[in-house]
């Protein structure tokens, strides 16, 4: 089969690659495989759980054409966990110390025709829904699950609540359209890139701005963190209300900017989300689905083949579209 292969630092090979290994688990077609940040990050040689060569890429659909469900066009929860410890039993498997996930090893990934796992990670979709959308349901379960913990977290009802989202990438837009379809009527989101800001005014029901022109606004309940660098931390520490939610989700950098005085004084609660529970992933997919999560027209399609051109764009700020979907 044909793959796109991490091969060193900035570097990607479309080549042949061998056949996923038969065994008990189905073999999925890739139709559909989003570019992630931490595809990004690997690619770029920074991190060291991901080490060349590795097929990357872990968010995708596709159809069973082998194993179990056969003929089953799927959404593929790529987090596969060992479903017997007590966080697993407990629905929060995103916490299981046994955790793996497909394009980090031992477990390639989804930048290639064909991928196995296991099925109890294969959600069935609707004949009816493209694979191009049901590809973005991992990005999105991220953004669904933080608003999960942000409405446990917060001293009043999600509905009635001032939300604040910083970047608009898959992440931090997943998460706005998560706060949406999960009630709340005033969500502000932050974002640097022009085009980008263009495309969401035009596709998404969104107060869009410009954090280096406008701060924004203050005194919010709750802030998602769909970046994670200092200056994101920083904004989000300054814009949310005493007594408030900060959720941080993205994992651009590891250190400085939270205010942790104003945080302790003012009780404000800092919650770390990653990935998303097996509920919270079935629950994204049925939004997709139905439509609660918008049109999600914004990505931009291009061949696998031409990913090595995608990452490079990306990197180089030439992609206005939140995320990039990969067809083999």
């Amino acid at each position: 089969m044909k793959a796109l292969v991490y091969t060193g630092p900035e570097t990607l090979d479309y080549r042949d690659a061998p056949e996923p290994a038969p065994g008990n688990d189905p073999v999925v077609e890739v139709a559909h495989v989003g570019i992630c940040g931490s595809d990004m990050h690997a690619w770029a040689g920074h991190d060291e759980r991901r080490p060349a060569p590795l097929i990357l890429g872990h968010e995708a659909a596709g159809v069973v054409v082998d194993g179990p469900g056969r003929g089953t066009r799927v959404t593929v929860n790529p987090l596969v966990t060992c479903g017997l410890c007590a966080d697993c039993r407990a629905g929060r498997e995103n916490l299981c110390a046994k955790r793996q996930i497909i394009s980090m090893p031992p477990r390639e990934g989804a930048f290639a025709e064909r991928l196995t796992i296991p099925a109890r990670n294969l959600i069935a979709i609707p004949d009816a829904l493209p694979t191009e959308k049901a590809a973005l349901t991992e990005p999105l379960a991220c953004g669904w699950h933080a608003v999960r913990l942000g409405r446990t977290a917060l001293h009043r009802p999600l509905g009635e609540a001032r939300c604040l989202v910083f970047g608009g990438g898959a992440i931090g837009l997943g998460a706005a359209l998560a706060l949406k379809a999960q009630g709340v009527s005033e969500v502000h989101l932050a974002e640097t890139n022009p085009a980008r800001r263009t495309l969401l005014n035009r596709s998404a029901d969104l107060k869009v701005f410009d954090p280096t022109a406008d701060s924004g606004p203050q005194g919010v309940d709750l802030v998602i963190d769909g970046v994670g660098v200092a200056a994101t931390r920083a904004a989000a520490s300054a814009a949310v209300r005493p007594g408030g939610v900060i959720l941080h989700i993205g994992l651009g950098s590891a250190t400085n900017g939270l205010d942790v005085r104003r945080m302790t004084l003012q009780e404000i609660t800092f919650i770390g989300t990653y990935t998303y529970s097996v509920a919270d992933f079935n629950e994204t997919a049925e939004a997709i689905a139905d439509g609660r999560l918008g049109p999600l027209d914004w990505p931009e399609i291009r061949p696998l083949a031409e990913g090595a051109r995608a990452f490079a764009d990306i990197k180089a700020g030439r992609v206005a579209a939140p995320k990039i979907i990969l067809h083999p």
